[in-house]
């Protein structure tokens, strides 16, 4: 791809982890607030459609919309770096595929784009938004991702396949975590695993775009150095770190701000609309029957700590 490769390579690099990295910021102040306050995850609320030419602006995903422009970016961005234009196959008898790496970048911006196009179709197109839809289509789209992760390293060795390897082990643990969201999409616990996956890939893509192509030393790190490869995988630790902490911050962020600037007296459930099919889903049905088999057990139990006069 000429001189814009390494250009290019460090920004297909860069731009996507800090995306990933406020996404997982994101979605770690949303379960961090909904573990505080006791309630149910949030779902975006979606104004009614007769209320003005516009109104149908306020059912937009958001998020949806977001990982949509991105994604279309990046992919306008990859075909931009490539002098002369992405061609697939060249002209030669017999003809040979062009740009492997470019293409497996343009289709992982391409997966982003289309995940997006699935969270507003879901938001705002259909009669009552699908959580499993979404789920369902994230899954897919890191399963997609950990197929053309396995095979971007197949050329790649030394300290490049060390900083690769550590990424797709990344990829498949979240790729774990969405599958288990598939069956319990709204278990918080899986929700602040996805975040902090988040959280580490988008940092560690960082991390490999300097590592790779903008050594902060200056000097290239050398493959034949076990020394190096070794440093590669004490950084990505240090990344784990880092982010563990970075969640408990969130965490601490989030407990202070609703203490301090929280509603004073609201009722459970009041500060979203829970991620369940219906009005009355599963999930408040659970809630529900909880709470009601705690007054219960308080109601047997208190007349044995209250005799009667």
């Amino acid at each position: 791809s000429g001189n814009h490769e390494p250009m290019g390579t460090f920004i297909g690099h860069v731009y996507p982890g800090l995306f990933l990295v406020l996404y997982g910021l994101h979605q770690a102040v949303a379960v961090s607030r909904a573990m505080i306050a006791g309630t149910p995850l949030p779902c975006p609320p979606r104004a009614p459609r007769n209320k003005g030419r516009w109104a149908w602006l306020w059912t937009l995903s958001y998020a949806g919309l977001l990982k949509t422009v991105a994604g279309s970016l990046l992919v306008a961005y990859e075909i931009s770096c490539v002098e002369g234009g992405l061609v697939l196959m060249d002209r030669q008898l017999p003809p040979r595929f062009m740009y492997p790496h470019e293409w497996q970048h343009l289709t992982m911006f391409a997966l982003l784009a289309l995940l997006g196009c699935v969270e507003l179709a879901s938001g705002s197109l259909l009669p009552r938004r699908c959580v499993a839809l979404e789920k369902g289509a994230l899954a897919l789209t890191f399963y997609e991702l950990l197929l053309l992760l396995g095979s971007h390293v197949k050329d790649s060795s030394g300290v490049e396949l060390q900083v690769h390897a550590l990424l797709v082990l990344v990829v498949l643990l979240l790729s774990l975590v969405l599958t288990a969201q598939l069956w319990a999409p709204a278990a918080r616990q899986l929700r602040l695993m996805e975040s902090f996956l988040f959280l580490v890939m988008g940092s560690w893509l960082v991390q490999a775009g300097f590592i790779l192509y903008r050594p902060i030393s200056g000097f290239p790190w050398q493959d034949d150095d076990v020394s190096d490869i070794m440093f590669v995988t004490t950084f990505f630790c240090w990344h784990v770190m880092a982010d563990a902490l970075c969640l408990l911050g969130v965490h601490g962020f989030s407990f202070f701000w609703l203490r301090c600037y929280g509603p004073r007296s609201e009722p459970a459930g009041s500060t979203g609309a829970p991620c369940h099919a219906g009005p009355r889903g599963p999930l408040y049905t659970l809630l529900q029957e909880a709470e009601q088999s705690e007054k219960e057990e308080g109601a047997l139990l208190l007349p044995q700590a209250q005799p009667g006069p």
